[in-house]
């Protein structure tokens, strides 16, 4: 809703805030919205990319939906993931080959985009790309509840390594990529989760839970999700 076509918007704190906090929280207020101009201001600009280099159709590993069955897996080609979509969003999942996990950053991220892939199929195709074998990228799947999502292993191909979501030396790298799809498979855009210069938050945009951290007094801190404390399961993890 657009607050300034109606009646004056309410203010953001409740009665008996003092004036230092008005002050300030308006201040504030001014900056998000700056913020916000310079978010859609980098958006329209990437949007303005040229197609980039073209990509191999690779036969990536790909088993039943049911995350929890062995198999059978099957080979999906690169291009048949856009289905009836013009772009394929590829999130690479930092899971080395010989890792037992994927990487808590990457799970967390993925956690996400769980959650709102219905909505992101409405204008996209989206999959989950990880080096480890498909075997052990099920079960971590399984175990991390993405039965919504497609998830395929690039077990023993280059793709890792030609979308640069790889080290010459073999080491993952978290990333996400935007590919399209005009006769062949062409590159748009990767962000990896460092920049450039190697600072961190390169794709926290991408994630609610940052975000939110972010809200609070204290801030995200220098906090790192992890693959050991619980998830919830059900509505009989609420306290009653």
């Amino acid at each position: 809703m657009d607050e300034t076509t109606g009646p004056p918007p309410l203010p953001m704190w409740p009665a008996g805030a003092d004036s230092s906090y008005v002050t300030a929280r308006q201040r504030l207020a001014e900056a998000e919205r700056r913020l916000r101009d310079e978010v859609e201001r980098v958006a329209a600009a990437r949007r303005q990319l040229p197609l980039g280099a073209p990509v191999a159709d690779h036969a990536l590993t790909e088993g039943p939906a049911d995350l929890t069955t062995a198999g059978p897996l099957r080979a999906t080609r690169l291009s048949a993931l856009f289905g009836a979509h013009r772009t394929l969003v590829v999130y690479h999942l930092m899971f080395h080959p010989d890792a037992d996990a994927a990487c808590p950053m990457c799970s967390l991220w993925v956690d996400g985009f769980h959650g709102v892939v219905h909505h992101l199929r409405q204008h996209t195709a989206f999959a989950v790309v990880a080096k480890a074998p498909a075997t052990k990228l099920r079960a971590w799947g399984a175990r991390r509840g993405w039965d919504g999502l497609r998830l395929l292993s690039s077990y023993e191909t280059s793709f890792n390594a030609d979308l640069r979501a790889e080290h010459p030396n073999g080491d993952q790298r978290p990333m996400i990529s935007v590919l399209v799809r005009t006769g062949g498979v062409r590159h748009f855009y990767s962000q990896p989760a460092n920049f450039v210069d190697g600072a961190e938050r390169g794709i926290d945009l991408l994630s609610p839970v940052w975000n939110v951290l972010d809200l609070l007094p204290d801030g995200r801190g220098d906090w790192y999700a992890g693959n050991t404390y619980p998830r919830p399961t059900g509505p009989t993890d609420r306290p009653m």
